[in-house]
């Protein structure tokens, strides 16, 4: 009986111009929201090499002719905590290198190879290789070494095609024996060490922090008062413009270049968040236009929703065509945002598989979707409430 007197004033084409332009402004919304998503999601299927930089102090004429102090190439404290402050930065790490001599040796093919060699150690968490093959036991005695992937290439492309070397590949690599020789502060050792996995964001042969102050006590002069000469630094927004222009205003080169990828990645984020702003607004409208409706309604329907009260309905009762109304209106364009969303999203996913195959985010663009639309209609009851206690005055 309620819902026959209510629905006679409802308005059928301003409720349609609300659920068009609420499903312009959702899809929309939840298109730039996916895009972002899968433009993310490819960024850091790299082992998020994108959102790490390596820095170092040019070397100048000075350092180059061997005059100048070894410190001047270091970072200071306050250079470090001043790095540290930057908006756009995560974490920083912090490269130790090895003072003490250091050789290597393997036998391979029949053929035995050595050389020079040295070590930098960083901050575990850093390092991209499962921690589990990346520990150092004094008891055991192996060291674990990572090597940057270009000097594998290096060696298949370069030095073993020349002298008639057999070519190696990751797995094989990683089964060499290696002959570490360490030296230095009156003692000598010759330790055994294996190939632990290979770098794509370091360019350093790197071993394990507990190792080189294991090393460092026993062969090196264990100077804790070291600068650092270079810095790994974890970056919270890639392709932030103020990242070269704080590199250039201190003097500061980056070794590795992952501006093109990161610029990239900011300007398809800061796209997605324009288009999803558009989008927000045109169903913030939308919202607008589905409150004017009701009130408009509610104002039609005053006379009857004052009756109503006064025969003893609840306003709970009269207002729960209102809210039934709404909820099944915003139900519809939920649905068929998610629809529009799921049809569109092959458009730049194909595009972007030559980068990587972005991650599924169904799940993702289902609780975006519930949520915005759980708050519209949240805000849209509560508002219909209101007016129905002031009609039924």
């Amino acid at each position: 009986m309620i819902t026959k007197l209510l629905r006679k004033n409802v308005s059928r084409w301003q409720l349609a111009a609300y659920s068009a332009a609420c499903l312009v402004g959702l899809s929309i919304l939840l298109v730039s929201i996916s895009f972002y998503s899968d433009v993310r999601s490819i960024r850091n299927s790299d082992n998020g090499n994108a959102d790490f930089i390596v820095l170092s102090k040019p070397v100048n004429m000075i350092a180059a002719l061997g005059y100048g102090s070894p410190d001047a190439m270091s970072f200071t404290s306050d250079e470090i905590d001043d790095l540290r402050r930057q908006p756009w930065v995560k974490r920083v790490g912090e490269f130790t290198s090895a003072g003490f001599n250091i050789s290597a040796s393997v036998e391979f093919a029949g053929r035995g190879l050595s050389t020079a060699l040295f070590f930098e150690s960083l901050p575990d968490d850093f390092v991209d290789i499962d921690s589990a093959s990346w520990q150092f036991d004094p008891a055991i005695g192996e060291i674990p070494i990572l090597v940057p992937r270009d000097y594998l290439a290096l060696y298949n492309f370069g030095f073993a095609a020349s002298r008639g070397m057999p070519q190696l590949s990751e797995d094989i690599i990683k089964q060499v024996p290696l002959k570490i020789a360490l030296g230095g502060n009156g003692h000598y050792e010759i330790m055994p060490a294996r190939i632990a996995g290979l770098s794509s964001r370091l360019n350093t042969i790197a071993v394990p922090e507990n190792f080189m102050r294991w090393a460092s006590e026993r062969f090196g002069d264990n100077n804790p008062s070291r600068q650092p000469a270079r810095l790994i630094v974890e970056l919270a927004n890639p392709g932030d413009p103020a990242i070269k222009t704080w590199l250039d205003e201190n003097d500061i080169e980056s070794s590795a270049d992952s501006s093109t990828s990161g610029q990239t990645a900011y300007i398809a984020a800061l796209c997605a968040a324009v288009v999803g702003i558009i989008g927000a607004v045109i169903a913030a409208l939308a919202v607008m236009i589905l409150l004017l409706s009701i009130f408009l309604l509610i104002q039609k329907n005053s006379d009857k929703i004052r009756d109503l009260t006064l025969l003893g309905y609840s306003r709970s009762q009269v207002g729960k065509f209102y809210r039934n109304l709404i909820l099944i209106i915003n139900c519809i364009v939920t649905i068929g945002a998610i629809i529009i969303t799921l049809v569109l999203s092959p458009l730049w996913k194909a595009p972007l598989e030559s980068f990587g195959t972005p991650e599924s985010n169904i799940a993702s663009i289902l609780i975006w979707a519930t949520m915005i639309m759980g708050a519209v209609s949240l805000v849209a009851i509560l508002a219909c409430n209101k007016m129905i206690r002031k009609a039924s005055r």
